[in-house]
């Protein structure tokens, strides 16, 4: 069963928090035309303040599972009979999330889109900053079209929180 998946990630500091640069951050989107499609395809896409929010984008192989880090969102799949369990692991950022979702069943032609935000101190590589961050994950199963995350997914869970 083919599952693709495509993660889109936000990043930016108070600087990007009003006027121009967070309406340029906000009207960053949240799905991309997916590349070249082959089984088990993961598209990355880093829109960061640091480069003035143009994507980045890369293409990774199989979208299994991945641990969550300080700056980073995790993966958990469970493939059943003709099903694919999706569930989002947090990055260990703030606001921490006592309550969370369950995960999301997905059958083959149906798609989720998945948001969340936290604030985060990035590693000294980015001189141990505080900002922000919003992961975006677009995930199918099934042959998909390269517009699919265009459009309207079959399920929606935001967990967007308020961020100071």
């Amino acid at each position: 069963m083919d599952v693709v998946a495509q993660w889109v990630s936000t990043e930016w500091t108070r600087l990007s928090r009003g006027g121009k640069a967070a309406a340029r951050r906000n009207a960053a989107p949240v799905g991309f035309r997916l590349p070249a499609l082959r089984a088990g395809v993961v598209h990355e896409v880093l829109m960061a303040e640091r480069n003035g929010f143009e994507p980045v984008e890369s293409l990774g192989s199989d979208p299994a599972e991945r641990e969550p880090s300080l700056a980073r969102c995790g993966l958990r799949l469970v493939r059943a009979d003709e099903r694919v369990r999706v569930e989002l692991l947090p990055a260990r950022g703030a606001p921490s999330r006592d309550r969370r979702p369950s995960g999301v069943w997905l059958e083959q032609g149906q798609w989720l889109r998945w948001q969340v935000n936290f604030r985060v101190t990035w590693p000294l590589v980015q001189g141990g900053r505080s900002g922000y961050r919003q992961d975006t994950l677009n995930i199918a199963v099934g042959p998909v079209h390269p517009e699919l995350f265009f459009g309207t997914p079959t399920w929606h869970v935001d967990e967007r929180a308020f961020l100071r």
